[in-house]
């Protein structure tokens, strides 16, 4: 980030050239701007509607989560996960339940696997959803809203099946799953499947001829390659520039090694080519659901790691030796092996990474995220300078970054 600018709002400035005067304006947008999808401020220098400079702030939604990780035992940290990113949430928690069960050295069950890809991808599909929907409506698509957020209800029907809850789930746990699978829920899923990609067919008979849409995505919000591999962008932004980057694929976790699916890629490098690759990425999540469904393997839902995960309810009210470490577990907390693990999977928006450290106490002594929000946004600026002030909106818009991703 540069220096950063006076907030002075309307701060007109002149300077002399050859071919007389130019007027400029530093124009402030946010944090408050209802296309920023969150307390995002980019401080514009335009010359009439030609954006100059484009300096994102930043800050304005920080909580201070991996400093809270800090103080809470092992489990209490999978409720900060979630709001992280809280529109991927599920992708949060198993990239931070898998890094603590290498420290560990224990391994979720097979059902527990599968299901976690299974909801993952729903996740994924529940992302792109909601940038789909905020992305039409920023450009003038207004239809689109109201048609992505009609699928997305039956998304959050779904997580709320599995775990009580819509948004915040906290459904994957050290070792396994909260819960096992609700009654009827595997059929809600295949149900969603079976109707979802007619309505991908729905979306792109709106958008992907649309004049209007076309105009406002061609040829819009282009950076070099080059640059956006030294700035660390990651995702659909890379992939839309012709780079099949995909954690899912080159660096396969939590059973995806057991799935077929193809790695969207465009060469455009436009706002256009990053919304092709995202409609399709929804596409390949209903495949790889669809083979989870199939091949989800019986058995049970949490490692058999008694000192770790809580025991069932069950055994607890018969058997002493598991009321005894489920009181442990709650008011201890779980002592892990001291030593770091860095954890990367791939998150709707890009490569996500949790670095976590023990001291070997019940709390971790270290809990970093690198989140793919925090480094897309450093590539803002020169995706708009050059651009008009309406293809500011629609690069944003394509970058797809939640604020609680990039301020933790």
């Amino acid at each position: 980030m540069s220096e950063a600018i006076s907030p002075a709002a309307a701060l007109e400035q002149t300077r002399n050239t050859e071919t007389g005067t130019t007027r400029k304006m530093t124009l402030n947008m946010g944090p408050q701007h209802p296309s920023t999808h969150g307390v995002l401020r980019v401080v514009l220098e335009l010359d009439g509607e030609t954006v100059v400079r484009a300096q994102p702030e930043i800050g304005f939604l920080h909580t201070g989560i991996e400093k809270q990780c800090e103080s809470l035992t092992y489990q209490q940290v999978v409720p900060l996960t979630d709001r992280v990113d809280y529109l991927a949430n599920l992708s949060n928690n198993l990239c931070y339940c898998l890094a603590v069960e290498k420290l560990l050295s224990i391994e979720a069950p097979p059902k527990a696997v599968w299901t976690r890809v299974l909801l993952t991808e729903l996740t994924r599909i529940n992302s792109h959803l909601v940038w789909l929907g905020t992305h039409a409506l920023d450009l003038g698509a207004m239809s689109m809203f109201f048609y992505a957020t009609r699928e997305r209800e039956e998304v959050l029907k779904i997580f709320e099946m599995f775990s009580g809850q819509r948004l915040m789930t906290s459904y994957f746990r050290i070792g396994g799953l909260a819960l096992d699978h609700p009654r009827g829920g595997m059929e809600a899923v295949q149900k969603f499947l079976e109707v979802f990609p007619a309505k991908i067919d729905e979306y792109e008979t709106l958008l992907d001829n649309n004049p209007i849409w076309k105009n406002r995505t061609i040829g819009v919000g282009v950076v070099p390659v080059e640059t956006m591999l030294a700035m660390g962008l990651t995702g659909p932004m890379i992939r839309a520039a012709g780079i099949p980057w995909d954690t899912r694929k080159d660096e396969p976790y939590s059973g995806y090694q057991n799935f077929e699916f193809d790695v969207p890629v465009r060469t455009e490098n436009d706002v256009y080519a990053r919304y092709r690759v995202r409609m399709e990425e929804m596409r390949q999540s209903v495949r790889i659901m669809q083979q989870a469904l199939e091949g989800m393997p019986e058995g049970p839902h949490q490692a058999d790691a008694p000192k770790v995960v809580l025991p069932q309810r069950e055994k607890m009210k018969t058997q002493m030796e598991a009321l005894i470490y489920h009181f442990k577990i709650v008011t201890e907390g779980v002592r892990v092996p001291a030593g770091e693990v860095y954890q990367v999977i791939e998150s709707p928006r890009g490569e996500l990474g949790y670095y976590v450290v023990s001291d070997g106490t019940s709390k971790p002594f270290r809990v970093h995220m690198r989140t793919p929000s925090f480094g897309n946004i450093q590539g803002l600026g020169l995706m708009c300078e050059g651009g008009l002030i309406a293809d500011t909106i629609a690069s944003m818009g394509s970058m797809d970054f939640v604020l609680g991703d990039t301020d933790r």
